[in-house]
């Protein structure tokens, strides 16, 4: 296909040959309207004026015959202008008027009739086109009276001339505007296509080049580029996860193996076997525990979780869930406080939104424990708080550990992300990223911040009335369990 084809093709070039042929059919049907609208004033302004002559000169014939109207016919042929008159005797010699000569056909015409008559001019004659209306006066006798319209035919020709010469303008612009802005349009597409196929080959770090001119295209490519950047960041993170997989899982299954392998080299003794069954089978259940944290976030980041959405109250399930690890601070020597509001309205998954608040409740109790603290001089404590803070439900999990630093905090929110200070506690780094997708999910955030000195964790959902499900409200839910994990 050459360019030239390719060019005709495109959609920019037809749609500009359609505006072209819709314009220029209206301009012809304005220009044939405003000439007829003119003709026709014109033409009745002629008659009305040539009827008055008439009427005036039908007076003085039958005032004083035929010899005054020869005298005031041959008054008015001497004042300059397009007024034409004749008076002929029945033999057709002039008696008065400034038409010198007709022809045998104006001779024998009756009433309105358009004719060529002569005049001079510099240089010689000129004929010239006249509208003029003929009486058979008594006793043979002829009266015309009449206009020259040579100059109505000008115009006439000058519209005809003019419309001709502005559609041969108007095709000539706009074909060539429209080749000018389709090659511009065919550059800018042939410099998207050529991006999309470096992207297509494996390189996802291409973008769609932007104008700056705001346009669709602009705008498209900026839609477009934002899409390649979360592919990216996607792809990313699968190179990541699998990554981390191969090393995090790699070692759990290492161990598996070598454990089982040491056993069957030992002599055979029922309490060893078990003892090593009993490892291999708990060291198994962490590992699906591993495999469903990943499906989970899976599936939340797809959108194919979190269909059971009921209106709960946030400070309820705060409490509850932070009930159930009571025990485990105490064992563990922190102090846990629970704090909420009062009732909070929000419209969630009950499982999740508990799984999620466990996983926050679970890693401060981890990272806030005493021998995590560094000797920072605070009191190994975790502070969960349920509240409301600009229009936007918050759940707060402070800590007094160690904290994050702030350049790790977009960085621990990902899939097996596991900072070196921690790696002596179990888990698979994988709490606070699902933690982060059920806020995803229901349309919230995650973030950290410092809690000088430890760590506060804000998940952050919209209220109830924000958040709702196919529109409708529902009424809170009751006896939904909750299983800490």
């Amino acid at each position: 296909m050459t360019a030239l084809t390719k060019l005709f093709r495109t959609t920019t070039f037809r749609l500009s040959l359609t505006y072209l042929a819709l314009f220029s059919v209206a301009a012809i049907v304005a220009i044939a309207y405003i000439y007829w609208n003119t003709t026709v004033l014109l033409s009745r302004q002629l008659n009305q004026t040539i009827d008055a002559e008439l009427k005036g000169l039908a007076e003085q014939y039958r005032a004083g015959g035929l010899d005054q109207l020869v005298r005031i016919v041959a008054e008015r042929s001497r004042t300059p202008g397009n007024s034409l008159y004749l008076v002929a005797d029945k033999d057709g010699k002039q008696l008065a008027g400034n038409l010198s000569a007709v022809s045998p056909q104006l001779w024998d015409s009756l009433g309105p009739v358009e004719f060529f008559y002569s005049r001079p001019a510099p240089g010689g004659v000129e004929r010239r086109l006249a509208f003029a209306n003929v009486f058979r006066l008594p006793g043979g006798s002829r009266l015309i009276v009449g206009r020259d319209i040579e100059d109505r035919r000008e115009l006439s020709r000058l519209i005809r001339s003019t419309m001709l010469w502005g559609l041969g303008v108007m095709a000539l612009v706009g074909i060539g505007g429209g080749y000018w802005v389709s090659r511009r349009l065919l550059a800018r597409i042939d410099n998207l296509s050529a991006t999309t196929r470096t992207i297509m080959a494996g390189n996802l770090s291409g973008r769609l080049p932007v104008s700056g001119s705001g346009d669709e295209l602009d705008r498209l490519s900026q839609s477009l580029n934002s899409m390649l950047s979360r592919i990216e960041q996607l792809m990313a993170g699968l190179r990541e996860v699998s990554d981390n997989i191969a090393h995090d899982l790699k070692t759990p299954l290492n161990r598996l193996r070598n454990r089982v392998e040491e056993a069957l080299r030992e002599p055979y003794d029922e309490n060893v076997y078990r003892e090593t069954l009993e490892r291999t089978i708990e060291e198994a259940d962490g590992l699906i525990k591993t495999f469903n944290a990943l499906l989970s976030i899976a599936r939340l980041e797809a959108g194919a979780a979190g269909d059971n959405r009921d209106r709960l109250d946030l400070s309820a399930l705060v409490s509850d869930v932070a009930e159930l690890y009571e025990p485990v601070a105490e064992e563990r020597g922190i102090t846990l406080k629970a704090q909420a509001e009062g009732p909070i309205a929000v419209r969630g998954d009950r499982q999740l939104l508990g799984q999620a608040i466990t996983n926050l409740i679970d890693n401060a109790l981890k990272y806030g424990a005493p021998q995590a603290q560094g000797g920072n001089g605070w009191a190994p404590e975790v502070d969960i708080r349920a509240e409301v803070h600009d229009g936007t439900a918050e759940i707060i999990v402070a800590d007094r550990g160690p904290g994050v630093p702030e350049s790790e905090r977009e960085r621990v929110l990902g899939r097996f992300v596991r900072l070196e200070e921690s790696r002596s506690e179990p888990g698979s780094g994988l709490g606070l990223s699902l933690v982060a997708a059920v806020a995803r999910l229901h349309g919230g955030a995650l973030r950290l911040e410092d809690n000088e000195p430890g760590l506060r964790v804000v998940l952050s959902l919209p209220l109830e009335g924000d958040a709702l499900v196919n529109g409708t409200a529902a009424e809170p839910s009751t006896g939904a369990e909750l299983r800490p994990t």
